[in-house]
């Protein structure tokens, strides 16, 4: 009804369900995956689901944060 048929319905379920697994920034996970997929071997294609993908982005921020705060 809102989506206007069931084709897109079925695609805005895919996205909806996709995009709230990463929960930390659907954006930035979804432009990261963009970029990155032509590029990606079969073999690495589970990195980039959406919770291993959190896990990794948070291990980057924790890295990140501890960096920053060792810096003069």
């Amino acid at each position: 009804m809102f989506v206007g048929n069931p084709g897109g319905g079925r695609t805005f379920a895919i996205l909806a369900s996709l995009t709230s697994t990463c929960q930390l920034d659907p954006q930035l996970y979804l432009t990261q995956l963009l970029m990155n997929l032509p590029q990606t071997k079969l073999s690495e294609l589970d990195d980039w689901l959406p919770d291993q993908w959190k896990l990794q982005q948070a291990a980057r921020n924790e890295a990140l944060s501890r960096a920053a705060s060792m810096a003069p």
